[in-house]
């Protein structure tokens, strides 16, 4: 590994442990107001880096990130186990593979930033309802994603030969997504024998399809925004974080589980 892979990735491990630890004590010990309290302000930076890439100026692009951000906590303080912001999310998610695969570009910033409203807003939605069923079942949704975005940047790049989807993200590779799949299949196994209350599933071909469609959105979350950020010619679509980019470089897999997650969730509850 050359010494610049090796200081990138202590630069992340540095960026990462920090923001872990966090998570897990509001998850746990935040009040329910505090707790809604994170979510927007999470959703008040994405929203904020959103809009940059949909062109707007510092001023346009905070009221964006201010109003939806407001539209969020108001629903969260009122109406926190509301299904319908997740339906037109998901709707969108179910979509989003034919939009890829015809590179159709989101444009114009009217239709990117409204597009935000229905990406955006359920992810912290999601943040909310599904710790208010449990904070486990919470963790195990994002754990969804670190693992998958864990095991596919190590798999990759001990194997990756062949690309995923050069013309959106070519630092991807099929290797790599292989060995995401892998570790949600051995993630799903282990939930399912040591954790079947959290999860509350009984039938082990129901968490494998589950944990597998829940993989295959974290995927399309990640390829969606970089397609977003190609189209805006950036590489990251922010800075707060160093070695991972902006928040949206974080959550983006999470925009894509979460509605799903959240419904699914709730129909079982």
């Amino acid at each position: 590994m050359q010494v610049s892979t090796k200081s990138a990735l202590q630069t992340r491990i540095a960026t990462a442990t920090p923001l872990i630890a966090g998570f897990l004590a509001a998850l746990y010990w935040a009040p329910a107001p505090v707790w809604i309290g994170l979510t927007g302000l999470v959703l008040l930076l994405a929203a904020w880096e959103w809009a940059a890439m949909a062109g707007l100026g510092r001023i346009p692009g905070l009221i964006y990130a201010v109003l939806l951000c407001a539209a969020g906590n108001g629903l969260a303080f009122t109406a926190p186990s509301l299904a319908e912001p997740f339906y037109p999310a998901l709707a969108f998610w179910l979509l989003a593979p034919t939009l890829l695969a015809r590179a159709v570009a989101v444009r114009p910033a009217a239709l990117h930033l409204g597009l935000g409203i229905i990406v955006l807003l359920p992810t912290q939605l999601g943040l909310i309802a599904l710790r208010d069923i449990s904070p486990d079942l919470l963790l195990v949704v994002v754990g969804v994603v670190v693992i998958a975005d864990t095991a596919a940047y190590f798999s990759g790049r001990a194997f990756g030969k062949h690309k995923l989807a050069p013309s959106i993200s070519p630092g991807k590779t099929w290797e790599g997504a292989i060995g995401a799949w892998l570790a949600i299949t051995i993630y799903a196994l282990l939930l399912y024998v040591y954790a079947p209350a959290t999860i509350k599933l009984q039938c082990l071909p129901q968490a494998l399809a589950l944990f597998w469609a829940l993989f295959g959105l974290s995927v399309l979350g990640d390829l969606f925004e970089s397609t977003l950020k190609r189209q805006a010619g950036i590489k990251d679509s922010g800075t707060l974080l160093p070695g991972h980019g902006g928040i949206l470089d974080r959550i983006d897999s999470l925009t894509a589980v979460l509605p799903a997650a959240t419904l699914f969730w709730m129909w079982l509850k």
